[in-house]
């Protein structure tokens, strides 16, 4: 417990300092998120948030990496460090000038490849039901996908922070629940306060942005912790804990190919971005999806007793939020 506090302090708080040194550099060197016709907000905004958020939360993790305290049977952690920190790189250079999505996809993969091959062998994350390639070829994709998507969903003031957030509190809750054999609680933790910390200075309206150098090593690490979930039987958890961002960015995904639009091109179709058009302030938007997620975080906890059912009700869950997004973007709900 004092190991979870120490590092819900440090990353929090390290994070407001560190976004506030890195808000003035961008403010100096003008490094600015342009409002464009894809854009959710109206006034130049510092983007490169990230660079504190994501050095913050990896800092903390080699710090927890060095003390041993990830779970006995998971994954090393330093290979899963080393990719994200080659991540937080390539979006920074990303966020400054644009990288084709190509070569993004490939680093993407190369990461997620490099976190896979430190597992253990023996262990299975769909619990067995496939043989050993089907099963790493399916968690490879799952992975890149994850990280994808939380890049995709950072498109309002305060989105990507509460997602963080409330996934590293269930997963940390989840290690403290299960005992052993769960995610690792100050792993998950640290991505908790580093996200509570960016809120600070990313609620609506917000101070600075986070950028794909935040969105894509901060989603990389939370997929890591999902595919530790998951591979020690937490599986349901795993689906349930970020369940709107994956049903959200796949629906979207799914009527843009089929309506032959440019599925990695930026749009404002998410359902969250429908409400913000609707004219739903982000921090309404935000606070609707933070609601949504402590239901999931509960439904996470309860289906280590009752899977099936934490499951149906959490796909309840997010249909009520989505719709509710939509009835916001049509202008029904005020």
């Amino acid at each position: 417990m004092v190991t979870l506090l120490a590092c819900l302090l440090i990353s929090s708080l390290g994070t407001i300092a560190a976004t506030r040194l890195v808000l003035a550099w961008l403010q100096k060197r003008q490094i600015l998120d342009l409002p464009n016709e894809r854009s959710s907000h109206s006034r130049p905004t510092p983007r490169g948030g990230g660079l504190a958020v994501s050095s913050v939360v990896l800092l903390v993790w080699l710090v927890v990496a060095c003390r041993g305290v990830p779970a006995e049977g998971t994954g090393p952690v330093w290979p899963a460090i080393a990719a994200a920190i080659v991540l937080l790189g390539v979006s920074w250079m990303d966020d400054k000038g644009g990288l084709s999505a190509r070569l993004r996809l490939a680093v993407h993969i190369l990461a997620a490849g490099i976190g896979l091959a430190a597992w253990p062998a023996d262990l299975s994350f769909c619990q067995g039901w496939l043989p050993f390639w089907a099963d790493r070829l399916v968690a490879l994709g799952a992975w890149v996908w994850f990280i994808n998507l939380f890049n995709f969903m950072d498109g309002i003031d305060g989105i990507s922070g509460v997602e963080a957030a409330s996934i590293g509190f269930g997963l940390a809750g989840l290690a403290l629940l299960s005992g052993n054999g769960g995610p690792d609680g100050p792993l998950a933790v640290a991505i908790l306060g580093a996200a509570l910390g960016f809120l600070f200075w990313n609620w609506h309206p917000a101070k600075i942005f986070l950028g794909d150098c935040g969105s894509v090593p901060i989603g990389y690490l939370l997929g890591w912790l999902l595919l530790s979930a998951a591979a020690h039987g937490h599986w349901a958890a795993a689906l349930i804990l970020p369940a709107y961002y994956l049903t959200d960015a796949t629906l979207t995904l799914v009527r843009r190919a089929r309506r032959g639009e440019p599925v990695f091109q930026a749009h404002r179709q998410h359902f969250y971005q429908q409400a913000v058009q609707g004219g739903a302030s982000h921090a309404r938007v935000a606070r609707l999806i933070l609601i949504a997620n402590v239901v999931l975080v509960a439904l996470a906890w309860l289906s280590e007793s009752h899977p099936i059912a934490a499951l149906l009700v959490a796909a309840i869950d997010v249909w009520f939020l989505l719709r509710h997004l939509s009835r916001l973007g049509q202008g029904i709900l005020r």
